[in-house]
């Protein structure tokens, strides 16, 4: 039986998370018919192209931010000085950071387009560097005061419905920069929006005056969670520029439409980032280990039963999923069945890390770097191997989602056993029912490809999931994992954790 603060918090991160995984829904019914626009109207090669800009924008901007996504909600709790005050500190930092990379990207290009085929409207998606870093910081914030419909509806209504909006108007007016114009006017409108709220919330930083001491103090007390946030989001993009050097920009749009697919069930990791952090930084100022770990194995088991389910909705008819974006990518079945693996795997890595940040921050960076670099030459070593074979350029990119599969696994071992060894508790969020509802949805989704392409999809995809979540619900959710459903989310008589 868990005290009523533990049941608290609980219910806190499944009101969090259940706010984002409607962001996530609303999100991936505008993702896919981005993905449609730019497979049949823009091709493969200019999606290619557009993949490897978005690398290093959208890398620069993470380190930018300074690591504030999950770094804010520490320095929110530690200070007692005015909210806005605080933020603002950051927010001047990481404008001033981000401004410099993105002036140096704007007249030294190179690295944004390694095919070397770009147009000098092309280089102003760097202008998206500063509002990309700046609003992981406003929605940071408002997600220390547990707003997560901000969150919502910037990332998963207005920055996917933009995009996909203007990249069908766009190519009718400027084709040939359709994708990045479209990309630029989604970032600046989610920066609105969060900024928005933000100001509604903490209001003008009146009485604020930049201190260079303090934000040179800011500045290196934050360098290894920018730099921690850098590598984990760099392990999902260091195969595509990886690929951009040894692969066609052809071969590369039809990976990156694949892990555009495949990144919708990582989504659901992040839905419960900006909640779980807050938890866990009140539980380690009282140094409540144990109800750390039991947040780290409820959350953890969330999100891997419902990335295990989603991956096998998308991943079984893979073939038809691919082949709505056009004939060409169909090839990238393999990698994204791969890459589907890979977020399942990574799960207890994210939710791990989301501890480690704040007790072992250095070793977990060091462990993060590990796997990059592993990554990476596990990534070289398949495009070699693929060379020396006289495979095609699509086992190149089969080649890059088992060499991030295999990374993503390893971490999650690595931080999971040294999270364990710091808390004192077990933080194993594995479960036996997940084996008890994939089996009887994998049949249902094997017989779901015997169907015409058209049924596979309206009728395979829902037939997977609805298998999948019956039994997942009936063998393996207790009490406290419903919880993550019930409108009422305050603690229970009765209630129990689930074993």
């Amino acid at each position: 039986m868990t005290d009523p603060e533990q049941q608290g918090d609980i219910a806190a991160l499944a009101k969090g998370g259940r706010t984002n995984f409607i962001g996530f829904l609303l999100r991936l019914a505008a993702r896919l018919p981005f993905l449609f626009i730019a497979g049949r109207l823009y091709g493969a090669e200019s999606l290619g192209r557009f993949a490897s800009a978005l690398v290093i924008v959208e890398l620069v901007a993470m380190l930018g931010s300074m690591g504030e996504k999950r770094g804010l909600a520490q320095r929110l709790s530690d200070h007692d000085g005015e909210p806005s005050h605080i933020v603002a500190d950051g927010i001047v930092v990481s404008l001033i950071l981000s401004g410099i990379a993105a002036l140096f990207l704007w007249f030294v290009p190179g690295p944004m387009f390694p095919s070397g085929i770009f147009t000098t409207t092309d280089k102003f998606i760097v202008l998206a560097i500063p509002p990309l870093a700046l609003t992981e910081i406003a929605l940071a914030a408002q997600a220390y005061r547990y707003d997560i419909a901000t969150t919502v509806r910037a990332r998963a209504v207005v920055e996917p419905w933009t995009i996909s909006i203007m990249a069908g108007v766009l190519y009718f007016v400027i084709p040939a920069s359709g994708l990045v114009l479209s990309y630029l006017l989604s970032i600046f409108a989610s920066a609105a929006v969060a900024f928005w709220a933000f100001f509604r919330t903490y209001g003008l930083p009146r009485g604020w005056r930049p201190h260079l001491g303090r934000m040179v103090d800011f500045s290196i007390r934050g360098a290894p969670l920018a730099t921690a946030d850098a590598i984990e989001w760099g392990t999902r993009r260091l195969d595509i520029f990886i690929l951009g050097l040894f692969a066609a920009p052809a071969a590369v749009g039809v990976y990156y439409v694949a892990q555009q697919v495949a990144s919708l069930p990582q989504k659901l990791k992040t839905s419960f980032e900006p909640i779980l952090g807050p938890v866990i930084t009140r539980n380690l100022k009282d140094k409540n280990y144990g109800a750390i770990a039991q947040q780290v194995r409820q959350v953890g088991f969330w999100i891997i039963a419902a990335q295990a389910g989603i991956a096998l909705a998308l991943g079984i008819p893979g073939e038809a999923v691919m082949g709505l974006v056009g004939p060409n990518f169909v090839g990238g079945t393999g990698a994204l069945a791969f890459l589907l693996a890979a977020e399942v795997v990574a799960a207890t890595a994210v939710v791990s890390e989301a501890a480690l940040i704040y007790i072992a921050r250095i070793r977990n960076l060091w462990i993060s770097i590990g796997t990059i670099v592993l990554q990476g030459a596990l990534t070289v070593a398949a495009m070699l191997l693929v060379e020396r074979l006289g495979y095609g350029e699509l086992f190149r990119a089969a080649g890059a989602a088992i060499a991030l599969m295999i990374a993503l696994g390893i971490a999650s071992l690595v931080k999971g056993w040294l999270l364990s060894r710091l808390l004192g508790e077990g933080v194993n969020n594995w479960r036996w029912a997940l084996v008890w509802a994939a089996a009887p949805a994998t049949l249902v989704g094997y017989l779901s490809t015997l169907l015409p392409e058209w049924a596979e999809l309206l009728f395979g995809i829902p037939a997977i999931l609805l298998t999948y979540g019956w039994v997942i619900w009936h063998r393996g959710f207790g009490p406290e994992d419903r919880v993550l459903f019930r409108k009422n989310i305050g603690p229970k008589d009765g209630d129990v954790a689930a074993g």
